[in-house]
């Protein structure tokens, strides 16, 4: 029986790639380097800033990533919550969610200071049980110690979680920590990629969690 629901944030609760690829491409031309399309920046999200740049740069630069770290971090937590929204359903289900009793997390590799701000922004009425992005020093999904820290700060057991996610990280994540692995269809990667990582259930809108997972 699940107990509580941890989300991923980028792709899963928010629609963040336009921002994403706004501060990239925009930091990218400040460098003379080339852009990227929109739709490139679906594979290159999901593992954190350091590795977004990373892909992004120019491979004869690419091993420098970590230099440009806090140009890149700074150019996007000036931005705020921009353009990027929640998808649709996904504020009204939270709300039904927590009106059941539930406890939710968000548990995101994005940077923990840009992750905070955008839920408390983007969901100022849904209380979160966690909410974390990356941290200096802990490591990011697929390993599970956020996950795992969800679960204990919404007081239940890993294997009463479900761990709702757009990508192959997020599915690895939920299985390496003992968790229900529900699949975002609507999400940055797609079906595919969900069903090749292991999700036990995919949903193709999340207002379909509440009775799926009743």
């Amino acid at each position: 029986m699940i107990r509580a629901i941890i989300f991923d944030l980028d792709g899963t609760l928010v629609d963040t790639l336009g921002d994403i690829a706004t501060v990239m491409n925009g930091w990218l031309r400040s460098k003379s380097w080339p852009e990227h399309p929109l739709e490139a920046y679906r594979q290159m999200v999901g593992r954190g800033l350091a590795r977004l740049i990373q892909a992004a740069v120019p491979a004869s630069e690419s091993a420098h990533a970590e230099t440009w770290y806090d140009e890149v971090f700074g150019a996007y937590e000036a931005m705020g919550i921009g353009e990027s929204r929640p998808y649709p359903g996904v504020t009204e289900t939270l709300q039904q969610l927590r009106d059941a009793g539930l406890p939710l997390a968000v548990i995101s590799n994005k940077p923990d200071a840009i992750t905070r701000s955008m839920v408390a922004a983007l969901f100022p009425s849904i209380d979160f049980a966690l909410v974390r992005g990356g941290l200096v020093g802990v490591p990011s999904k697929p390993n599970p110690v956020s996950a795992l820290a969800a679960a204990q700060a919404c007081a239940v057991a890993p294997c009463d979680c479900a761990f709702v996610g757009d990508s192959d990280v997020d599915m690895k994540t939920a299985l390496a920590a003992g968790m229900m692995a529900v699949g975002a269809a609507w999400g940055f990667r797609g079906e595919a990629e969900l069903r090749t990582a292991g999700a036990m259930l995919i949903i193709s809108s999340m207002t379909e969690l509440p009775s799926i997972l009743s």
